[in-house]
C-alpha cells in the first residue's frame, strides 16, 4: 500500500492499488473489517484523526464535568479532547475497549485534563447509577450528557436480523441512553446541556441498517420531546446526525469491501474524520448553544439536506 498523509490532507491514495483511476470521491480507508461490536480504535488503519492540533480552547467549559458514553474511541474521544481543551472534566464509560480508553485517558491527561474511566455495560441500569454515583463522588456535580455509545449491524434483509441482534441494538443505543439521561437527570441543573448522538440515517433510510435505523429515529423523538419537557428548567436537550466518519464502528460493522466508498454519496464526495465533528459538541454543551433546544446538527457533508 502507498499511503500519503498529512493532516491538513487526511485522505489517503492508494487508488493504484485497488485499480481505481478517477478521483471522483475522496478514498478515506482501505478495505478492512473487524469481528466484534463496537470495534477497536487500535485496530484501524488509518488512524482516525481525533484531534486538530489548530483547535485552541478558550474556557468555553471550565470546571463543567461531563459524561461521555463511548467516549473511548471515534467521536466520543473527539468529543473528550475537544471538552478537555475547553477546561471540563471528564468521565468516559465505556464497554470493553481497554486499551482505546486508557489511551484516551493518557492524551487527555497529556493535555492536562481531567479523566476518569469506566467500563461497563449502559444497558444495565445498575451501572447507569453507577456512572453518576462515581461522578458524583469525584467531581461533586454533572453539567454534561453525552449519549455517545452505539452499535451497528450491517443486513441486506429485515429477515437476517435476528430477534438478538435486533434486542442488542435497541439496548444499547435506545436503553442505555433512558437509562442513564434518567439517572443523571436529578443533578443537572440551569445551563446544563444533554447531547444525544443520532445519524445521517434516519434521515434518508439506509437499507442495511434497519433496526440501527429504527434507533437513531427514536432518538430524535426522544431529544423532541425531552426538550420540551425540560426547557423551562434551562436544561437544553440537542442532538446531532452525524454522516460517515472514519470510527471503529464502520469497520465493526460493513464488509470489508464496502469501507473504500463509505461517504461517497455526500455532496462533498468524502467522508471525515473524527476531529471535523468535536467543535459541534462543543456549541451544543457551551452556552454558544443558550437559546437551542430540541434541534438536530446534520454534519454530513452534504449527504442529506434540508
Amino acid at each position: 500500500m502507498n499511503f500519503d498523509y498529512h493532516f491538513g490532507n487526511q485522505y489517503y491514495n492508494y487508488y493504484n492499488d485497488i485499480g481505481i483511476q478517477s478521483t471522483e470521491y475522496e478514498i478515506m480507508a482501505p478495505e478492512q473489517s473487524q469481528p466484534v461490536q463496537p470495534g477497536m480504535e487500535y485496530l484501524m488503519y488509518p488512524k482516525p484523526i481525533f484531534d486538530n492540533p489548530n483547535y485552541k480552547g478558550s474556557g468555553k467549559l471550565k470546571d463543567k464535568v461531563a459524561i461521555i458514553t463511548g467516549g473511548d474511541s471515534g467521536l466520543g474521544r473527539a468529543a473528550a479532547v475537544a471538552f478537555a481543551k475547553e477546561g471540563a472534566k471528564l468521565v468516559i464509560p465505556y464497554y470493553n475497549e481497554h486499551r482505546d480508553a486508557n489511551e484516551t485517558k493518557n492524551y487527555i491527561e497529556m493535555l492536562g485534563g481531567q479523566c476518569f474511566i469506566m467500563s461497563g455495560d449502559i444497558t444495565d441500569k445498575n451501572f447507569c447509577k453507577e456512572i453518576v454515583q462515581k461522578t458524583i463522588e469525584k467531581y461533586g456535580k454533572i453539567d454534561i450528557l453525552v449519549n455517545n455509545a452505539g452499535v451497528q449491524y450491517q443486513q441486506d434483509k429485515l429477515d437476517s436480523i435476528s430477534d438478538e441482534q435486533f434486542d442488542r441494538t435497541m439496548k444499547v443505543n435506545v436503553y442505555g441512553m433512558f437509562y442513564l439521561t434518567k439517572e443523571v437527570l436529578p443533578y443537572l441543573k440551569a445551563g446544563s446541556s444533554i447531547i444525544n448522538l443520532s445519524s445521517v440515517t434516519a434521515f434518508y433510510g439506509d437499507p442495511q441498517l434497519i433496526d440501527y435505523v429504527t434507533t437513531k429515529g427514536a432518538i430524535v423523538g426522544f431529544t423532541r420531546s425531552l426538550a420540551r419537557n425540560l426547557a423551562l428548567k434551562n436544561i437544553r436537550v440537542n442532538a446531532i446526525a452525524p454522516g460517515f466518519f472514519w470510527t471503529p464502528l464502520q469497520p465493526a460493522c460493513w464488509v470489508k469491501e464496502k469501507i473504500p466508498s463509505l461517504g461517497a454519496d455526500a455532496a462533498m464526495a468524502r467522508g471525515a474524520m473524527p476531529y471535523e465533528l468535536a467543535p459541534t459538541f462543543v456549541f451544543l454543551a457551551s452556552d454558544d448553544s443558550s437559546y437551542m433546544t430540541g434541534q438536530v446538527i446534520h454534519n454530513n457533508g452534504g449527504q442529506v439536506m434540508g
